[in-house]
């Protein structure tokens, strides 16, 4: 969840740093500290708040300059976000001093070992426990610092990426990982640290991602040392070539971050569907896919695995699947999947969605599936990513970077690919008709130039939003493919703007949410004219004789809905099973102008962070 920055070199580190952080606050902002050195001492700021209450502090407690430094931007799990509990922390000594992403699971009883051996604790982080367990065996053991913490790790349980510096040896940063991301970026005699790559694409495109269980030895004058934290193998580290650009992380112009990726959809889909979908050949190409087919063509069943934004777009995919290739699917939220003893045998497909490709819940689903001899498929974002690494086969968005919190471009191209793979599976099934794919296929191709259009309505939407943007409550309903995006809609209005909203299934409206309609409550309904029109019509009356609010996603040129309801945001027309990449663009955008219209973060919503590295 927290962000990590660290350098070693010539430069002036703390630019290099506080720059680091601003980039990688999207994985949490609940505080911030630095530490550097300056080849006498050791300098530590920190606070609670964002970055940029960081830098204020930090040009006034301390000096900035030093060519070593690592920071750190917290997303809070033991102890309440103050300055106390803010990174990095320091061991008793005072000679060490660490940054922490993760969760050590067993702090409390190493906090109560350290404290019987005279250890005292300033915080309530587990992080400040590791530090000291750490200096602990360096002593007892009378060992280096890079042997300190292999021993100290072997020790722990949990989840984390570190990176450790001792001011009596002002020249190597020691760092490790499980389950929590961490790249090296490999300069000219320096070296770069971070969560992503993001902090350090302007100096160098060279980076070594480091894989679960290892830890590194970074030196100024010496190559990189990676070792098996478990047994202290040497590894030999695998340097790639980074694609990312610097204008994919900048905002490019736009406000916020999430209206820049809502606006990047057309290019993102396009993107994702680019050397894959083959329109004129009549073909859908995915390796990933055509090395394992017949294990998705003899499979019992689909088990899907996400959360949040990804379980939605695997709702959607169950429709997908079900009704294109026939094939029975399960959506299951990765969080409680692990926990319930799910019965799955070597005859089920797994799939895993997630963004970055690093979600705890989701790895762990995974871990489990693959130890029931599932066949499991990755669907993500980020190259190289923990995902990626560890299920069978898979595919990714390239939907380029998504810095917002609240995921857009991540949703859509999720549903892209998924898309691809159900109709190349209902083709191999022969479960679809040559004409009916080709039509689909046509179809897909238009949707970017679709999204383009739909987006248009940005202006009229911001009218709508500021009508209710003091709504206290808002319901939001949809049936068939649109009920995920109803899900989605309210997800997204919630997380960034704090207003309670809930999506169903339009005809459970009349089940219990319908005691909610009053003159006050504003209810945004999907009704495309593919799929169930008429009866969701039907629910916009109901609504209607209660004297609800209602916001109308209507197909283009629709005259029935537009007569019933008090507004009407129209989308291009499409298939039904492609409507979801277009009815989730209003709401995308509804909710992004009325957090804006209230003075939310909108691209850091109050507790949350973008990729969620703890269970």
């Amino acid at each position: 969840m927290c962000g990590i920055v660290g350098y070693i070199g010539n430069r002036e580190a703390y630019p290099i740093v506080i720059q680091g952080l601003k980039r990688l606050e999207y994985r949490g902002y609940d505080s911030a500290g630095v530490a550097l050195f300056d080849g006498t001492q050791l300098k530590v700021c920190k606070t609670k708040g964002k970055v940029a209450d960081l830098e204020k502090l930090a040009t006034t407690e301390i000096s900035t300059n030093g060519s070593i430094a690592i920071g750190h931007t917290r997303w809070a799990t033991h102890g309440v976000p103050n300055d106390i509990n803010a990174h990095p922390h320091y061991s008793n000594s005072g000679d060490l001093v660490i940054i922490h992403n993760g969760i050590i699971e067993n702090y409390d009883a190493l906090r109560k070992e350290l404290t019987s051996r005279g250890y005292t604790f300033k915080s309530d982080t587990d992080t400040e426990v590791l530090i000291n367990l750490i200096e602990d065996v360096k002593k007892k053991e009378n060992v280096k610092l890079g042997k300190a913490v292999q021993i100290a790790l072997n020790q722990v349980i949990g989840a984390y990426a570190i990176a450790v510096f001792d001011k009596n040896k002002p020249d190597e940063i020691v760092i490790a990982r499980l389950g929590s991301p961490l790249a090296v970026g490999i300069g000219e005699n320096e070296f770069f640290i971070a969560s992503d790559a993001s902090p350090f694409l302007e100096y160098t495109k060279n980076a070594v991602y480091l894989e679960d269980e290892e830890m590194a030895i970074i030196r100024l004058g010496k190559a990189i040392k990676v070792r098996k934290i478990k047994d202290d193998s040497l590894v030999v580290p695998y340097v790639q070539e980074l694609q990312m650009n610097l204008e994919q992380i900048e905002k490019g112009g736009y406000p916020h971050f999430m209206l820049k990726e809502i606006f990047e959809q057309p290019n993102a889909i396009k993107d994702t569907y680019r050397g894959r979908l083959l329109v004129k050949e009549g073909i859908i190409r995915m390796a990933g896919i055509d090395d394992n087919l017949e294990r998705f063509l003899n499979a019992n069943r689909i088990i899907i695995v996400a959360c949040g934004t990804s379980w939605h777009a695997g709702l959607v995919a169950e429709y997908i699947f079900e009704d294109l290739a026939r094939i029975p699917v399960e959506v299951e939220y990765a969080s409680e999947f692990r926990y319930r003893n799910p019965v799955i045998t070597d005859k089920d497909v797994v799939i895993a969605i997630s963004q970055s490709g690093e979600t705890a819940d989701t790895l762990a689903a995974i871990k489990l599936a693959k130890s029931h001899g599932a066949f499991v498929f990755g669907v993500c974002n980020v190259v190289g990513s923990s995902i990626a690494r560890e299920t069978h086969a898979g595919a990714y968005t390239h939907a380029g970077p998504e810095i917002g919190v609240a995921s857009t471009k991540a949703f859509t191209t999720q549903i892209t690919v998924l898309t691809l793979i159900a109709l190349k599976l209902a083709k191999n099934k022969g479960s679809i008709s040559k004409s009916d794919f080709h039509y689909h296929l046509q179809e897909l191709e238009l949707i970017p130039e679709k999204v383009t259009k739909a987006l248009q309505s940005d202006e009229h939407i911001k009218t709508v939003a500021d009508i209710y943007k003091n709504a206290k409550n808002c319901l939001y309903l949809g049936r068939g493919y649109n009920f995920p995006v109803a899900l989605e809609g309210a997800l997204k209005l919630k997380e960034i703007s704090y207003i309670h909203a809930e999506g169903y299934p339009a005809a459970e409206m009349k089940h219990g949410p319908i005691a909610l309609i009053d003159e006050q409550m504003p209810i945004v309904v999907i009704a495309t004219k593919k799929g169930h029109y008429e009866k969701v019509v039907s629910n916009i009356e109901e609504i209607r004789a209660r004297k609800g609010k209602i916001i109308g996603i209507v197909t283009e040129g629709d005259t029935n809905v537009k007569q019933l309801a008090d507004h009407v945001i129209e989308v291009p027309e499409t298939l039904e099973s492609l409507s979801p990449l277009l009815t989730t663009i209003p709401l995308q955008l509804l909710s992004y102008h009325i957090a804006v219209m209230l003075g939310k973060n909108v691209d850091q919503p109050r507790n949350l962070a973008k990729s969620v590295t703890v269970e």
